[in-house]
């Protein structure tokens, strides 16, 4: 349960900042964003695995 939850989070603070960069409100390159922050995405989602085995 509490994984369908960060994942809908994750889904609408995504989904909200392409909004945003569409409607000309941010100046994002969402590209460059992720290129640099995809190795913390990696540790992230499997800091989310580890901790979230019962």
């Amino acid at each position: 349960m509490k994984g369908n939850v960060v994942a809908a989070l994750v889904l609408i603070v995504v989904g909200t900042l392409f909004l945003l960069n569409n409607l000309g409100f941010t100046n994002l390159s969402l590209g460059r964003l992720i290129s640099t922050w995809w190795p913390a995405i990696l540790v992230i989602v499997g800091l989310g695995l580890l901790f979230s085995r019962k």
